[in-house]
Order: C-alpha cells, then sequence, then structure tokens
C-alpha cells in the first residue's frame, strides 16, 4: 500500500539537481505586413479627415482632435510595445512571405487576399460610410 519515508532517507537516494533557467521566449510581433497596419490607421484616419471637412464647423474641433489622438494612441502604442524588451526574434511577415504561405487563422489557413480583406474590411466600411454621409449631407 503505502510506505512512510523520511526525508534523510529519500535524500540519501534522490538525486538532487538546480533547476534550470528557463528563459521564455516572447513574440511581440502581429504577424501581418506592417503595410496592413498602415493601411488600417490610413483608413481611419481618412474617415476623420472627410468628416472634418465634410461637416466641418468650430464645435467639431475638439471632438477630432480627440478622436484622431486616440487612433494614433490606439495603434501607435502597440507598435511601440513590439520594440520594448526584452528583444525578442519575431519580426513581423513580409509580404513575400504572406503571399507564398498565406496565414494561419482560428478557422484555418488563409491566403494573403483573403487576410487582407480581413483585416481592411471594416476600416475600409468606416471609411466609406464617411464618405456616403457626407454625400448625403452635401446633397440634403
Amino acid at each position: 500500500m503505502s510506505k512512510h519515508f523520511t526525508r534523510e532517507l529519500v535524500a540519501e537516494h534522490a538525486a538532487i539537481h538546480a533547476a534550470p533557467k528557463v528563459r521564455h521566449e516572447v513574440d511581440r510581433s502581429f504577424e501581418l505586413p506592417k503595410g496592413l497596419y498602415v493601411a488600417t490607421v490610413a483608413f481611419y484616419l481618412g474617415f476623420l479627415a472627410v468628416m472634418a471637412a465634410g461637416l466641418s464647423t468650430p464645435g467639431l474641433i475638439f471632438p477630432m482632435a480627440i478622436f484622431t489622438l486616440f487612433i494614433v494612441a490606439g495603434f501607435g502604442l502597440p507598435a511601440l510595445w513590439t520594440r520594448i524588451t526584452p528583444d525578442h526574434k519575431g519580426r513581423n511577415m513580409s509580404w513575400a512571405r504572406l503571399a507564398s504561405q498565406g496565414i494561419a487563422t482560428h478557422t484555418g489557413r488563409v491566403s494573403a487576399r483573403d487576410a487582407a480583406v480581413q483585416v481592411l474590411i471594416l476600416p475600409a466600411l468606416v471609411f466609406c460610410w464617411g464618405v456616403t454621409t457626407v454625400i448625403i449631407a452635401a446633397l440634403v
């Protein structure tokens, strides 16, 4: 069944080794090419530019400046976060590698075109929504 071992008996027969120093590898890259992130920021800032130009009133200066700061901070801080220590070997994927290998998603591997569509669909729709809103406001 069970047998009681004293601490001394265990210490006699045990081989005790120092704990291994495990270095945790940190990958802070977001994998996709930087161009997709730049395009996302461009669409969001383009939306604000279209809205500011099309619906320009003095009362919207501060909200537009605040929204611009939020977008810059929302994408700028993660970009800075990828460069902080500890140094890591992970880098953003190149366009060539994305085109040749695609990227693994939760639902499976997708091609570069499909990945770009998934990343840029919402910012593009937001930008188009802004253009449509300004056109409607100009016509009414």
